[in-house]
């Protein structure tokens, strides 16, 4: 054996970008199943268009249902163990776009392809979608192995899940159990350092790599607490599935996302709650947004300008560093209120009768009128219309010091407004609003997003009021 090696070498580890190949199996599956529908109901002779008009409406439905099948998740990296089940999803999906077929064929006034062809494309099409999927995973199995479980708990609890595992999940081969001994004082030590001790941390990942385990269960609430939030971070990096068993007790929290493993209820645990195909369609959604609202904006923006240039003088937009997406630094922009010198003897927070404020121009703060410049940001990427608040560098590292899990509202892009800005208060204690920020993470929808945008219409008029 040569040095620095392992005794045994890890199986390959499974693409981390998704089933990329999909894409062009899905389309071909698609396209080809339009031509079998068409020639099984017409034959030879074609209704109404050319061979080739319907040749080019096939290609349009198919792009429409990879696009659907993508912002619906169906080509992100699936979990190994117990892996959702694949046809209600598709169904879903391929309904949604059947019906963007039939909008399109609408609006423009030609059909893609004969009517009666979209109801049995929406039944044949889900099916074969998901049949793809099933082969997929059948092939990462033979490719990559059968899962390898690792058990997170005490030797009772591991017993109990060894045996629903061997009845119902043959195939799984449990390579090890994992207790280690942690002290209440080790505990409260961990949650003041943002997770487990270092050592422990350590012992945990040696010992997923020495038994090259693909997926972690976590048997109780205390193994939750010794895992959050590292090395969990660590366990995504190796793509090593981590699920938390659901104990009676956390019914009473409104899960709805759980899953079964072997008859025992689990929920996924991820780093970051918000999967790249949701992350793109919410930024699509954004550029939308711009698009509806520029005539009006626009106008506004010039008209606050020139206000605002009337009264503080030169100098009308302040622009400081925030924190962004995966904490990335960027420029923000914002209508300048305060006079040029406030910060001349360094950041101070502002008050509700802050003297540094210009005269006439306070509403604008209440309002938050003065952050319509972001909407630059908003454009460029650097921000959502809806979001996690942008804050100051220092005053985050501040937090993520002192809050476990504070970085975890850098997944998803900072907002000109959000739900710890709609629900919460200026003073309300950092834990809370983060509370509020992760909530909106990991439950986002384009209603909720919504939601908030009215909401924040509804707080910009009290407040013009006072």
């Amino acid at each position: 054996m040569s040095p620095g090696k392992p005794a045994h070498p890890q199986a390959p580890a499974p693409p981390n970008r998704g089933f990329r190949f999909l894409y062009l199996i899905d389309a071909a599956t698609l396209f080809g199943l339009m031509v079998v529908i068409t020639a099984a109901r017409f034959g030879s002779d074609w209704p109404t268009y050319p061979v080739s008009h319907y040749a080019a409406g096939f290609a349009v439905a198919t792009l429409l249902h990879v696009i659907s099948y993508y912002f619906g998740g169906l080509y992100e990296h699936e979990p190994r163990l117990s892996p959702p089940p694949l046809l209600p999803r598709a169904t879903v999906l391929t309904f949604l776009a059947v019906g963007s077929t039939a909008t399109v064929s609408f609006l423009n006034g030609r059909y893609l392809m004969p009517r009666g062809n979209l109801v049995i494309l929406a039944v044949t099409a889900s099916l074969l979608v998901s049949l793809n999927r099933r082969l997929a995973r059948q092939w990462r199995s033979r490719r990559f192995g059968h899962c390898r479980v690792l058990l997170l708990g005490s030797a009772e609890d591991a017993d109990s899940a060894r045996r629903h595992l061997a009845e119902s999940e043959p195939a799984v081969e449990i390579v090890g159990q994992f207790d280690p001994p942690v002290e209440p004082a080790g505990l409260a030590a961990a949650a003041d350092r943002g997770g487990i001790p270092a050592s422990e941390s350590g012992d945990l990942i040696a010992e997923v790599e020495r038994t090259e385990a693909t997926d972690l269960l976590l048997l109780s609430s205390r193994a939750l607490d010794m895992i959050y939030p590292q090395p969990l971070t660590m366990l995504e990096d190796r793509r090593v599935g981590v699920y938390q068993r659901i104990a009676p007790a956390d019914t009473l929290l409104g899960l709805q996302r759980s899953r079964q493993i072997a008859g025992m209820p689990f929920v996924a645990l991820r780093t970051h709650a918000l999967p790249l195909c949701r992350l793109r369609f919410k930024r699509l959604l954004d550029l939308v947004y711009l698009l509806v609202l520029a005539p009006f904006a626009i106008v506004l923006l010039v008209a606050i300008a020139l206000y605002v240039r009337l009264l503080s003088g030169p100098g009308v937009i302040y622009r400081q560093q925030r924190v962004g997406m995966q904490g990335r630094l960027f420029v923000m922009w914002k209508f300048r209120t305060m006079t040029i010198d406030a910060e001349k003897a360094g950041p101070e927070l502002a008050t509700a009768d802050d003297p540094r404020i210009v005269a006439g121009l306070g509403w604008l703060r209440r309002t938050r009128l003065d952050e319509l410049p972001q909407l630059w940001n908003v454009l460029v990427g650097e921000m959502s219309l809806v979001g996690p608040r942008a804050e100051r560098p220092a005053l985050v590292a501040d937090l993520e010091r002192q809050i476990a899990g504070y970085g975890r509202r850098h997944d998803i892009p900072p907002g000109i407004t959000g739900l710890a800005q709609t629900q919460g208060h200026y003073q309300t204690d950092a834990a809370y609003k983060l509370g509020h920020d992760l909530q909106y993470v990991v439950t986002w929808s384009p209603l909720l997003d919504w939601e908030i945008m009215v909401k924040s219409l509804v707080v910009m008029a009290r407040r013009s009021g006072r």
